[in-house]
């Protein structure tokens, strides 16, 4: 998704109680709720969060009065919280948010949403959004206008490293490995399973062929030596029923795992 740069000005109510704010230099002020990262290369300076600089997040704009305790070196700061609990600007771009989902940074400056993928996170939402009656619109990979819901939800600030857990599947990682290599995107188990019946069915066909083809021709050369043309016509007929048997089973996996 590409991210693009956006001023967002919120109707909402965003003071919550945090146990420390610091102030950290800014270009232009920043609403309240605004997630920011470090400036890279920097220790004092932030910037609205975005999804390329989620690496870098630290904190929550708040207003200092909501902290215990805040600090600050001058006028043209932003307090920044990195503890305690904060209402923070959310998008419903990655999904719905629930209580328990972690946040992350969005394509839209300044703007959290749900992590669906491993990456840094802010903290864990304690609710429900509260979302605006306005339309929002922003621009994704490829030029394509996404809408979007813009809101608030209140979180408890923890930045850490969120590692998505593994879908529960009955297919083996290796197995669905290939199976992404071969559709260039990720599978969904029923491919999988059909493609793996028919490959099993193609295997058994194959091998019996094969089997039955070596033994009948030991037998029959067994039994009368000048019969070497006659099993050798044979092999040559069973080699390419074979060959045809593997071709159409593989094109129907391939279709299978691209299509399906």
């Amino acid at each position: 998704m590409a991210g693009i740069v956006m001023a967002i000005l919120v109707p909402f109510s965003v003071s919550a109680i945090t146990a420390l704010s610091q102030g950290y230099t800014t270009d232009s002020p920043l609403s309240l709720g605004t997630l920011v990262s470090l400036k890279k290369d920097s220790h004092d300076a932030v910037e609205p969060a975005i999804v390329t600089t989620s690496d870098r997040l630290l904190g929550v704009v708040v207003n200092p009065d909501s902290s215990l305790l805040s600090v600050s070196n001058s006028a043209n700061q932003a307090q920044v919280s990195t503890s305690g609990v904060a209402n923070v600007i959310v998008a419903d771009i990655s999904g719905d948010i629930d209580a328990g989902d972690q946040i992350t940074a969005s394509p839209i400056q300044g703007v959290g949403m749900k992590a669906t993928t491993n990456t840094k996170v802010i903290g864990v939402a304690q609710g429900k959004p509260t979302y605006d009656d306005k339309p929002h619109e922003y621009t994704a990979e490829g030029g394509v206008k996404e809408s979007f819901k813009l809101g608030q939800v209140p979180i408890v600030i923890s930045v850490s490293y969120y590692t998505k857990a593994p879908e529960k599947t009955v297919i083996p990682p290796a197995l669905q490995n290939i199976a992404n290599s071969v559709a260039g995107r990720k599978v969904s188990t029923l491919p999988i399973l059909i493609s793996s019946a028919i490959f099993l069915i193609m295997l058994i066909a194959v091998v019996s062929i094969i089997y039955s083809l070596i033994r009948s021709s030991i037998i029959s050369i067994g039994r009368n030596p000048l019969s070497q043309s006659a099993v050798f016509r044979d092999v040559i007929q069973l080699s390419a029923l074979v060959v045809i048997i593997i071709g159409v089973s593989l094109a129907a996996i391939y279709f299978i795992l691209t299509k399906l």
